[in-house]
């Protein structure tokens, strides 16, 4: 998650950063219990032992062996690509919820998350709450959508309703996003890593890498399911294994508890509504739904693993699973960054200069605390590695399927692709973004300050790609011109914003760590010209603390000071306005012209039943009583449930495909003169798909329209 990305990555000096120290509790330093730390942990600097690695070996093993196992036993060569991209819908519901989940726990966000919770407090656990906005929001507006037009690719959708422009726009930027936000998402736990276990952080990247690229592009989406399956089982595993034991250390939740309270740890309800807070209940909730709706809703690799099982009543069972996985991984977490504070409540790491960067707190705990138990610290760095390992090769399954659907088919629809050759290049593609993004990891380290504006570009674009989505579903009048102009004015404006803030250096409001201390730090942590060093330097800073500024700061433009978790909202705000302003001016679309089921099921409930005179305003008059094909226009192809195929689908009825004999038509019912030639976007009322898996269109009265059904 994006805010735990950016704590991560921005918290650095926390120790020299102003913080709070609440009043009547200047004397923290004098509890009792394991506050101060001991010198050198429990055992000694403990590095990875042989166990160590032996966990962790076992840990990417495994994975590289689900990925050759689902690649050597891939079956018929001619369900390839239906196969790689999506398992040939057939996957389990839990399965994909737990992988779905898994793909959104990123190694960063699992290192940021316990830092941001003992330097900041717990207002950014509200984030829970966003997932119970934004589950059914996306169950029921966007999900019924991608299943009724059995999309591969998310941006098929795009072209169907706005035109290719848009949906290569769309992939064009997803394909930026990831490519980039891999590399980051790999190389920063990593770096963490290293610097408190020993590991070499190039070593660590390439097993990452390796693992993932073997497993992603040999077994395609089943072996990113099974394996993410399995590696979230370790990657929960190894969080409570240091939170059970983190919190024996410390003397129990009472304890922990009542050091986070004293402190003003425990926050939830900041409602302060200035914008510019970095973590307020607003920003958290709703700024975090906007974000959290990115994720779901509009996501590609979210998108696929939706459309890799066979019903949408599974898909919407995966999806209020993985919302639940998703808040135990956050709760825990967040108790986690209790434990540590608790222990480390008078020895504050940070300050002693123990640890150089506010994400290396978990791994220097794990390691200080618990290395002595052989084998834990490499259950502990295999959760990490399992989580970067899941992001990496949803990353990667995405990118294939974006590449074969929206560049190879789309922008050559008239080349005929066998199914076990698309198979083919969706693999390959796996391969090569692999190592793409494994090269960029060697560019960004020498980048310094880009790490931030990779991270924060990647809710910057999913908000543009939200709007988009948004548009065309809920608003049956906005044309091309308008998605098109909506989303680039929003991406212009949210970059503005973002890198402004970046190079600016502006501080957000609330960005104050919470009070820590290092009274209690033993005398070999500081001792001779370090200890007196320190001293000195404490005493120069609380004196500091108490006097004026000599000079205020140059103000600083107040859009570069927002909170970064409210920018997945300005991107999808501004598509949506701009869009729709465009299509106004430019001559909105009629909708009668555009197929039902591109429209979102409540928008089109909404429409039909509308007070006549509203109707005949918004053109709406006749909506109601037109019949419509759902079959994609020849021009858009999708690789699902069983090769490249023009499909349509039932929402109410997901059987198995009539045999291949059937004619696709719609003669029943006029096509609207708008339409030209008695075709949807071109395509024939009646159409044979010869030498393709083919659908028996028949009529839903309920819905006005016509529906292919499985």
């Amino acid at each position: 998650m994006l805010g735990a990305e950016q704590s991560t990555m921005s918290s650095s000096g926390a120790g020299a950063s102003a913080m709070h120290v609440p009043a009547g509790h200047e004397g923290l330093g004098d509890w009792p219990g394991p506050g101060g730390g001991s010198c050198g942990g429990d055992e000694g600097d403990a590095l990875f032992s042989w166990q160590d690695y032996s966990v962790l070996a076992t840990v990417l093993l495994v994975s590289c062996a689900v990925g050759i196992f689902y690649g050597a036993g891939a079956g018929d060569a001619g369900q390839a690509a239906a196969d790689f991209l999506l398992g040939g819908s057939s996957m389990p519901p839990l399965p994909m919820a737990i992988s779905l989940a898994a793909s959104f726990v990123t190694a960063v966000e699992l290192l940021g998350n316990t830092s941001e919770m003992y330097l900041h407090g717990t207002q950014f656990w509200m984030s829970c709450v966003a997932f119970l906005i934004v589950v059914p929001l996306t169950s029921q507006l966007y999900l019924p959508v991608y299943r009724a037009v059995e999309v591969t690719s998310a941006y098929e959708y795009l072209e169907m309703r706005f035109g290719r422009g848009v949906r290569s726009l769309a992939a064009a930027m997803y394909v930026v996003q990831m490519t980039l936000y891999t590399s980051v998402a790999v190389y920063a736990p990593a770096l963490a890593l290293s610097a408190v276990t020993g590991l070499n952080v190039y070593l660590a990247v390439t097993c990452v890498y390796a693992v993932c690229i073997i497993y992603s592009s040999q077994g395609g989406m089943r072996a990113v399911i099974i394996t993410d399956t399995f590696q979230a089982a370790v990657l929960m595993g190894s969080i409570f294994v240091v939170l059970a034991l983190g919190n024996d250390r410390v003397g129990g939740l009472s304890v922990v508890w009542q050091r986070s309270s004293v402190t003003e740890r425990l926050e939830f309800f900041n409602l302060n509504p200035d914008p510019t807070v970095r973590h307020s209940f607003w920003s958290v909730v709703v700024g975090g739904s906007f974000y959290w709706a990115t994720m779901f809703c509009s996501n590609q690799a979210s998108v696929q693993k939706y459309m890799s099982v066979a019903t949408i009543k599974q898909a919407r069972t995966a999806l209020w699973v993985s919302c639940a996985a998703l808040a135990i991984i956050f709760t825990a977490n967040f108790y986690t960054g209790m434990v540590i504070y608790a222990d480390y409540h008078g020895c504050d790491p940070i300050k002693t200069e123990a640890i150089t960067a506010s994400d290396q707190l978990l791994p220097y705990y794990v390691m200080q605390h618990m290395a002595h138990l052989k084998g834990v610290a490499g259950f502990f760095v295999a959760g990490i590695f399992s989580a970067s390992l899941g992001t990496v090769a949803a990353a990667l399954n995405s990118l294939a399927a974006v590449t074969v659907s929206d560049f190879m088919l789309g922008a050559f629809p008239a080349i005929s692709i066998a199914p076990e050759k698309a198979g083919t290049a969706a693999k390959w593609a796996s391969a090569i973004f692999g190592a793409i993004s494994f090269a960029l990891v060697f560019v960004v380290e020498r980048l310094g300050g880009v790490l931030q504006v990779a991270l924060s570009f990647n809710g910057m674009v999913g908000g543009v790609t939200l709007g988009m989505f948004s548009l065309g579903m809920f608003f049956p009048w906005a044309n091309n011109k308008g998605a098109l102009l909506g989303a680039l004015t929003a991406s212009a404006l949210v970059a503005w914003i973002g890198v402004g803030a970046q190079v600016s250096g502006a501080n957000q409001a609330g960005d104050a760590t919470k009070f820590t201390s290092a009274d209690l730090c033993p005398a070999c942590n500081l001792t001779g010209d370090a200890a007196l060093d320190f001293t000195t330097a404490s005493s120069i800073t609380t004196a500091a603390s108490t006097m004026s500024p000599t000079a205020p700061e140059e103000p600083v433009f107040v859009l570069y000071r927002l909170s970064y978790l409210w920018y997945s909202a300005i991107g999808c705000v501004t598509t949506v306005v701009v869009g729709l302003v465009v299509s106004l001016v430019s001559g909105p679309r009629d909708p009668t012209t555009v197929d039902p089921a591109l429209l979102s099921p409540p928008v089109r409930v909404l429409l039909d039943n509308l007070p006549k005179s509203l109707r005949n305003r918004l053109s709406l008059r006749d909506m109601s009583k037109r019949r419509f094909s759902t079959v994609r226009p020849p021009c858009v192809s999708s690789i699902y449930r069983g090769g490249i195929i023009n499909a349509g689908i039932s929402l109410d009825d997901e059987k198995p495909v009539v045999p291949p004999s059937a004619t696709v038509t719609s003669s029943q019912a006029p096509p609207p003169a708008s339409m030209g030639g008695g075709s949807l976007n071109g395509m024939p009322q009646q159409m044979q798909l010869d030498g393709l898996p083919q659908k028996k269109v028949s009529s839903n009265d309920n819905n006005g329209m016509y529906f292919a059904k499985l």
